[in-house]
């Protein structure tokens, strides 16, 4: 039977692909993924990981190695409602057959809502203007069970309301170095973040971030620090006091991946 679906998928391949000239074009991808069994989306040896599984499929669609930019590298457990991401190819196909033949051969967890053409000069990672992310927590009494790969449990219910006042001052253009892992980053770590919301449903707290770009874990702890200050275990002088000294053990922990997702990214 594997011989037989391997056949079927070179003849697919075949029928994708066709014979004679092709035209390269750049098109572009809106993703979703469930991340909870990837180490993240970058390239990483003898890993699963979500570019991994796209360039394979792509890889095999084409007849040769295709590179997918992504408009960011998010990490292990983390998941994306709309990751935008974009690649050449050398097909005849529409973005209609490109789409489902991905999603036919992609993992379950893993789907391509839309394909598009774009223009020679579009970078998915480079062009990007924002990002929209969203973490998503519980403290309700009964921990719901269907939900559990997409949320933190919490001990305990922190003071939205002091959580929303400490957001004040995380917001607007600041140096959050002390807000990421990567001890080795030599670029600039000034970042502008414009809204921080936080919403209570129910048992679920909502917090709803977007800015200019992020450093490698920075949402994960703005929302650990948040959470600390909201839980009473830190205070507002030691969160600006965190927002001025490069030492990283003044923010607050990391968050776990599974909470946070990417929402949406902008571009002009």
């Amino acid at each position: 039977m594997e011989g037989s679906s391997t056949v079927k998928k070179g003849a697919e391949q075949k029928a994708m692909g066709g014979e004679g000239p092709k035209t390269v074009k750049n098109y572009r991808f809106i993703i979703e993924y469930d991340g909870s069994r990837y180490f993240g989306w970058q390239h990483q040896p003898d890993k699963n990981t979500i570019q991994g599984k796209l360039e394979n499929v792509l890889g095999i669609m084409c007849g040769k190695d295709v590179e997918v930019i992504g408009a960011g590298r998010t990490d292990g457990g983390v998941h994306a409602k709309a990751m935008v991401a974009n690649a050449f190819l050398e097909t005849e196909s529409s973005c209609e057959e490109i789409r489902d033949y991905m999603n036919r051969y992609l993992p379950d967890d893993i789907a391509v809502r839309e394909v598009r053409e774009a223009g020679p000069r579009f970078h998915a990672r480079y062009n990007a203007k924002g990002k929209t992310y969203c973490y998503t927590c519980y403290d309700g009494d009964v921990k719901p069970v269907f939900d559990r790969k997409y949320y933190t449990a919490l001990e305990g219910k922190p003071d939205v309301e002091l959580m929303r006042q400490a957001a004040e001052i995380l917001k607007g253009e600041h140096d959050f170095k002390n807000f990421c892992t990567n001890p080795r980053m030599k670029k600039s770590t000034v970042r502008v973040v414009d809204k921080i919301e936080i919403e209570r449903q129910g048992g679920y707290l909502y917090f709803t971030i977007h800015g200019t770009g992020f450093l490698q874990n920075m949402v994960r702890i703005m929302v650990g620090t948040l959470l600390e200050i909201g839980c009473g275990r830190m205070t507002m002088e030691q969160l600006k006091e965190a927002m001025v000294n490069p030492e990283r053990q003044k923010a607050g922990p990391t968050a776990p991946a599974q909470g946070l997702c990417l929402i949406s990214v902008d571009y002009s």
